[in-house]
């Protein structure tokens, strides 16, 4: 069940909404920003965000392409719906990387661009390679086969050194390697929180050191609200739509509000999570006089074998008074957070934002749930549960990986092991064409030798009359 909005009340929200976001953009000023248009000699404006990229073929964006095997490419009729940052593409045939200068440490937002279109140079069905970035390896053997729409991969990265290396490494099977944009924003450092807590079936502990690994968000959802773009966000993210992630929504229904969220330092900044997210939300109310005994269940699919970091947002946007809401989380089925009560931990103030950071295993069924629901203190007549937002990160393996068991030093001895390979090979060759050519001028001369071989000048009379030789007598 859904709370109606009138028209009225809804272009009331969208100016709010718009008048929020420009205090949004101006609020947030990355030290390191680097917006690149891949293949392109020109800077590119998306129209929509107002956001500039320099072209990598330009002379300010040349500097940081490292390469001796690249082609810059562009569509010959590029779609007027498509951002032009999709027109044009660098493509690599070795292994090659992009520099980008440092100059705050820390974790950085890397997304990745890419879109496959044709070209009467490059057959993008042969793409098949790598990425990594300082040691991690963000993609292994993508092949880019589902980009004729962009595609963006999205990542949280730790640096802590004066320059991130973004290198493309074309596979084995694999002819060349390309993209299409890439952005490495220095992220607020309120953004990755070092502790977290560890939940399973047998324990639920506090584990340390989130805020230095790898991380790629695999999903950013908006519960109960619409797709928030770029435009609407500070760190230009995009949150789509919870409807196709609900499981069980019986008797939940989506909540509004215009009112202003209320930060507060210490908790969640707008970075953190934008207002167009907080202020929408699903919640779970008692109708009559007895507390509903049902969870609001959302399901996501992952990829066994990596541990997932699982942020909720929740901001109290339902409740008529403070001190009235009392609800527990799960993750995965298993009790994460008992009896959460938002009053308390937003220092009594309702329409404040916060949120909370788990780290799961991921199941050998490869699904993740997160689900909220009443608590043993949840009150009658008032809101039994809330939830506004969620992220699901992957984290980085054991061998600094999130795509495949391999390491950013493996795949770049592969490439070489593979041209060494190629070289013997080439070398096997010539050796054995020379050896070839040896044979065939030996057997020539053995040839000569027997046919035309001229008479020894020393030979006597004597032993040539033996021979049955007469000589011939030549006249002065």
């Amino acid at each position: 069940m859904d709370i109606p909005i009138t028209g009225v009340f809804s272009l009331y929200v969208s100016l709010c909404l718009l008048l929020l976001r420009l205090s949004v953009v101006s609020g947030f000023s990355p030290i390191d920003h680097y917006l690149i248009d891949c293949g392109a000699s020109e800077a590119t404006t998306l129209d929509a965000y107002h956001r500039r990229f320099t072209g990598d073929a330009s002379d300010l964006g040349s500097g940081l392409l490292s390469a001796t095997r690249t082609f810059a490419i562009a569509e010959s009729s590029p779609s007027v719906n498509l951002p032009p940052i999709y027109h044009t593409a660098r493509v690599f045939t070795r292994p090659s990387k992009y520099a980008f200068r440092i100059r705050d440490k820390g974790t950085h937002l890397v997304r990745l661009h890419f879109r496959r279109f044709d070209s009467s140079n490059f057959e993008f069905s042969d793409s098949q390679f790598h990425v990594s970035a300082n040691g991690f390896v963000l993609l292994n053997n993508f092949t880019g086969m589902d980009t004729q729409t962009p595609k963006i991969k999205d990542y949280m990265i730790w640096v802590d050194t004066d320059v991130l290396r973004i290198t493309f490494t074309p596979s084995r099977k694999s002819k060349l390697a390309f993209v299409n944009a890439i952005e490495v924003i220095s992220a607020p450092k309120d953004l990755i929180a070092d502790v977290a807590q560890f939940v399973n079936s047998k324990k639920s502990e506090k584990i340390n050191g989130l805020m230095k690994i790898a991380l790629e968000a695999v999903y950013r959802v908006n519960v109960g609200g619409p797709k928030v773009t770029p435009f609407n966000d500070s760190l230009w993210r995009t949150w789509v739509p919870d409807n196709e992630f609900l499981k069980l929504s019986d008797g939940s229904k989506r909540v509004f509000s215009s009112a202003r969220i209320k930060y507060q330092l210490g908790g969640a900044s707008r970075e953190v999570g934008p207002d167009n997210v907080y202020n929408t939300a699903r919640v779970l109310s008692s109708s009559d006089y007895s507390v509903p005994n049902l969870n609001i269940t959302w399901e996501f699919s992952v990829i066994g074998g990596y541990r997932y970091l699982v942020r909720m947002h929740f901001c109290d946007i339902a409740s008529v008074s403070l001190g009235m809401l009392y609800f527990n989380v799960y993750v995965n089925g298993n009790l994460a957070y008992e009896n959460l009560d938002l009053s308390a931990v937003t220092n009594w103030m309702l329409a404040s934002p916060f949120y909370a950071d788990f780290v799961v295993d991921g199941e050998s069924s490869e699904v993740l749930t997160v689900s909220v629901g009443p608590s043993n203190k949840s009150m009658t007549h008032a809101v039994d549960a809330i939830l506004n937002g969620v992220e699901i990160m992957k984290m980085n393996n054991a061998m600094g990986s999130l795509d495949g068991e391999v390491c950013a030093e493996s795949i770049l001895k592969g490439w070489q092991r593979r041209n060494i390979g190629a070289m013997v090979l080439l070398i096997a060759a010539v050796c054995l064409l020379a050896i070839a050519s040896l044979f065939i001028r030996r057997a020539i001369r053995v040839k000569d030798s027997v046919a035309w071989s001229p008479l020894s000048m020393d030979i006597s009379e004597d032993n040539l009359m033996k021979s049955g030789i007469q000589p011939r007598l030549v006249k002065a």
